[in-house]
């Protein structure tokens, strides 16, 4: 009886997202984790034709059993090697197993197959999930990529070098690569284990498929920044934002379910995250005007979804309801916009990463582009050029991820950034104001010793400024030592009036045209006498 109890715990944590379904069954620590594991994933597997069967024959109805564990035990007794209980549970199941038997024959001829397996749609008779390789993300809090990378060459693997493209993710045996995006993420073949290896128990490393990893890489909050991981639970992309971190500033991550924050927490202590501040608490109803979110400016938001992407969890069109899918995909998208506007509501908001690990438009591209419609300071932000899958069009700037595209689990990523339109180009026009400034004192700290041969070709804007300040000292020196007498005060006296006259033509050519001055004869005949009574004063 244990067993079929905590096979259908862990699937209803599968179903709830608190964790990968493999990384569910070895930290549950029971005793018999292979025969655990083998009948999680079985019954993951058969998951729609058990559905169909138990709502058929209306087990539940009958048995008052949950749908996990009905689920987990008809398949025991149909599909699998019998089952392995006895008491009420087995009288239970062996009383309706005939009708059961018969729900199943019945599907066979609909389909017009023979074997269990044929009832399975396309992309679980491939196995793909199997296919897909094993990523383990360095957790650079505890290590480096180089130091990881030297353990496990001297515990047996063989390091390949860093991988150039995807087919060099096509690993046989134990060898292993470096991840050609993400620096501090390895890539190992499909199925290598890591749960009992001591990298992985020390928190050294991190069990993360390469999606799931991708939010936290393109959001990159630098050390020392406020950030806020929405929906946070079980806590890998919250671990990974605090590695980016360094563990400094703050990372508060919400989430509303006390278990899932539970397990969270004692994942973060092991991973020796120490940046966090953890709130049961509901996202939509953080004020974004509280004050210990004032200098938040990073965010990541990866809110409920149906998982569709996820290999375990694939959708099965040919045998589900899909009126009931249709209206539980616009319930989510509904729930994920509203999130997505909560977030944008920050008021140092810089960068917003919205992600889920769905396959469906409803809850991806639509649901952005909602959001851009109603958040005109917000624009998308084109990621990772090289990606080999992006968003549906028109939003090709977000990106999509596939098990024949990207070799990981299907995932959705777009990220959104505070657009400050016309505001940004202020910067580079205040600083061009400055630059021109330091023209005016430098032509007139050049003109006191060249006024009098280049004024026609000089700025005259700048020149009554100048001749104020620096005629009078010009005057002083020359009196002295080249008129004396009456003669001489009588020329100084015509010499001044004529500078006043000059001054005045120039005030009104100034009033006329500050940009550009044009000299006139009269004012070029006065600067030759001028000259003429300077020449006889020395002479004389």
């Amino acid at each position: 009886m244990a067993l079929y109890m905590k096979a259908a715990e862990i699937l209803e944590k599968v179903e709830a997202k608190q964790g990968a379904l493999k990384t569910l069954v070895y930290d549950s620590r029971f005793p018999h984790i292979k025969q655990l594991f083998a009948l999680v994933c079985e019954t993951q597997k058969f998951s729609a034709v058990l559905e169909e069967i138990i709502e058929s024959t209306k087990l539940l109805k009958q048995t008052k059993l949950g749908i996990n564990l009905a689920k987990v035990l008809v398949y025991d007794l149909l599909i699998g090697r019998g089952l392995k209980c006895g008491g009420s549970w087995k009288t239970a199941m062996m009383k309706h197993r005939a009708r059961m038997q018969a729900a199943l024959a019945r599907m066979k001829v609909k389909q017009k197959v023979s074997r269990n397996e044929d009832l399975l749609p396309q992309s679980a008779q491939k196995l793909v999930g199997d296919q897909l390789p094993r990523y383990v993300r360095v957790n650079t809090l505890k290590t480096t990529a180089e130091d990881a990378v030297d353990y496990l060459k001297r515990d047996g693997f063989c390091y390949l070098g860093q991988a150039g493209r995807l087919e060099d993710l096509s690993l046989k045996r134990k060898d292993f690569v470096r991840d050609m995006l993400v620096p501090e993420l390895l890539v190992f073949p499909p199925k290598t284990e890591f749960h009992e290896h001591f990298l992985y128990k020390a928190g050294h490393v991190i069990l993360q498929d390469k999606a799931s990893c991708l939010p936290a890489y393109l959001l990159n909050p630098p050390p020392g920044s406020h950030v806020i991981d929405a929906c946070a639970a079980p806590g890998n992309k919250t671990s990974h934002l605090a590695a980016l971190m360094e563990n400094r500033g703050k990372l508060f991550a919400f989430d509303l379910d006390a278990k899932r924050l539970a397990t969270m927490s004692t994942l973060l202590l092991r991973a020796g995250v120490t940046c966090q501040q953890l709130a049961h608490q509901d996202f939509l109803k953080v004020d974004p005007d509280g004050p210990q979110f004032k200098d938040v400016e990073y965010i990541l938001l990866d809110p409920s979804c149906s998982g569709s992407g996820m290999v375990c969890l694939r959708d099965d069109a040919s045998s589900a309801d899909q009126e009931k899918v249709q209206a539980r995909l616009a319930s989510l998208a509904s729930f994920q916009l509203l999130c997505l506007n909560h977030g944008l509501k920050f008021s140092r908001l810089k960068r917003l990463v919205y992600s889920t690990c769905s396959i469906h438009s409803q809850e991806n591209e639509e649901v952005v582009a909602a959001c851009l419609q109603q958040n005109p300071d917000f624009r998308l932000v084109p990621l990772l050029a090289q990606w080999p899958e992006r968003g549906l069009e028109p939003l090709t700037q977000c990106l999509r991820a596939s098990t024949t595209k990207t070799r990981t689990h299907g995932f959705f990523v777009a990220l959104l950034e505070r657009h400050t339109g016309a505001g940004s180009k202020r910067p580079a026009l205040q600083m061009s104001v400055p630059e021109a400034m330091p023209l005016k004192p430098t032509t007139g700290d050049k003109r006191p010793g060249a006024s009098d041969e280049k004024r026609p070709g000089a700025s005259e804007e700048k020149r009554p400024g100048a001749s104020e300040e620096k005629r009078p000292g010009a005057s002083e020196e020359k009196r002295p030592g080249a008129l004396e007498g009456k003669a001489s005060e009588a020329l100084e006296d015509e010499m001044e009036k004529e500078d006043e006259m000059e001054k005045e033509d120039e005030m009104e050519m100034e009033k006329e045209d500050e940009e550009e001055v044009t000299t006139t004869p009269a004012t070029k005949r006065r600067k030759r006498n001028k000259k003429k009574k300077k020449a006889a004063a020395t002479v004389a």
